[in-house]
This record gives structure tokens, C-alpha cells and sequence, in this order.
């Protein structure tokens, strides 16, 4: 009960975890562990799960996460990933034996047509999942990112920011990180930001873009100042 894992898709948050115990003064060790991940994303991936670890994975909820043995690998499994599918992300324990799980996740998986695949930018973006670094920079903050609905600034205990907090949500923010669909040819995708105008004035900038086959267009986020965010407004990428 006493220990805590810390899975984020950027490893700054070690440095941010040793600053807040160092300034704390708490006696913790912090540390990266021999932890190997390895994501089974997709709709048929409850199947390939079950055969692997029995029927009760199947009843893990969204972000729930279990302890578990295969084949004597030991694993934390989590029902969590950056696909936008339904999937699973196996926190394998014990780097040196990485191709072993491997291999049971493709033997189990060969009947539904398993294949290696990478994250895909397009159904992250069709789920609005955020990218660190990318959608969401230093200098942004909850209500710029419409995940407001995720802070308690009434809770009575003290935390990091929690006075800043309560500024913003009484002040409110200049900017939001919005959805937006991209008129013309299909665009590849963008490897930097790209400048959104209004008219004359540049008022933000596009943080992701992909071309969805589902939606038949190109679609992408943008941070812009908060009174182009609504719906509606014709920007202009450049």
C-alpha cells in the first residue's frame, strides 16, 4: 500500500516527483524500475486478453489495473491505452524477458489477425486523446484544455498549485485547446506547429492534425485565444 507506479509518456515526471519529495522533506525512494510496457490495442484485444490471462480481465473497468503471472512473467495489466480503441497495456517485470511476451501475445492472438502496429495519431485524435508536448505544453493549464471537470479547487487539503487553481477558475483562461476540420486536400500530418490566423492577426496554432478515412477529412487540434475557440469561426492555416 505503500508503493505507487507513475506510467507517463514522458519521463519528466520523475525529476517533478523527486523536486516535490525533496521540497517536502517526505522519505520516499524514487526510482525507474525494470518495467517494460507493451500495448494489445483493439476491438478484438478482449479475446486475445481473455486466452491470455482468463475470463476475469474482461471484467477490468477503464483504468482499472491487475497483478498478474504468464507463463511465470510477472505483469501489472491495465485496461488503458493511446489508441482510441478498446485495449490493454501489459506492464511487463522484467526487461530481459520481453521477446517471451511477446511471442504469447502473438500466438494468442493469431486467430483474431493480430499484426504489430504503432499508435495511431489518427484515432487519437478522432478519441481526443492528448499528446504531452504536442497538445499539451508547459504553458497550459486545465481550462485551456477543457479538463477543468478533473480539479477540485474546493477540497480542503493543500496541494501543488491549488491556489493558482482557484485563480483560474474564477478568472477563467485566454486560451482553449479546440477541435477543428481542415477544409481542402488531405494533409499528411504536421512534425512542428503551424500558425492559425485570423485575417491579419495570428491567434494560435494547430498542435496535431491527421486525415481521417472516417470522417472523410483532414482534422487536427488547435490552441488559439479563447474567443476564436466556438463554434463556428474560419481561421486560416498557415
Amino acid at each position: 500500500e505503500n508503493e505507487y507506479w507513475l506510467s507517463p509518456g514522458d519521463g519528466d515526471v520523475l525529476l517533478w516527483a523527486q523536486g516535490i519529495a525533496s521540497q517536502a522533506g517526505m522519505d520516499v525512494q524514487i526510482y525507474e524500475g525494470d518495467i517494460c510496457p507493451l500495448q494489445l490495442q483493439g476491438p478484438k484485444s478482449p479475446h486475445v486478453a481473455a486466452k491470455l490471462f482468463g475470463e476475469d480481465i474482461l471484467d477490468l473497468g477503464y483504468f482499472q489495473v491487475m497483478e498478474t503471472e504468464l507463463n511465470g512473467l510477472r505483469l501489472a495489466v491495465s485496461r488503458t491505452g493511446w489508441s482510441g480503441e478498446l485495449g490493454y497495456e501489459l506492464f511487463l517485470q522484467d526487461g530481459s524477458r520481453g521477446e517471451e511476451l511477446w511471442d504469447l501475445c502473438m500466438q494468442a492472438g493469431e486467430e483474431f489477425g493480430i499484426s504489430p502496429a504503432t499508435p495511431s495519431a489518427i484515432r487519437s485524435l478522432e478519441g481526443g486523446i492528448l499528446s504531452y508536448r504536442s497538445d499539451i505544453t508547459c504553458d497550459d493549464n486545465p481550462w485551456t484544455l477543457g479538463l477543468e471537470r478533473l480539479v477540485d479547487v474546493d477540497k480542503p487539503e493543500e496541494y501543488i498549485g491549488k491556489k493558482a487553481l482557484q485563480r483560474l477558475a474564477t478568472r477563467g483562461t485566454a486560451r482553449r485547446l479546440v477541435g477543428v476540420e481542415i477544409e481542402g486536400e488531405p494533409l499528411p500530418g504536421n512534425d512542428a506547429f503551424w500558425a492559425i490566423s485570423r485575417g491579419e492577426e495570428c491567434v494560435g496554432h494547430l498542435t496535431r492534425c491527421a486525415f481521417s478515412p472516417r470522417l472523410e477529412r483532414t482534422i487536427g487540434l488547435v490552441n488559439v485565444i479563447a474567443d476564436c475557440a466556438g463554434e463556428g469561426p474560419s481561421l486560416t492555416l498557415s
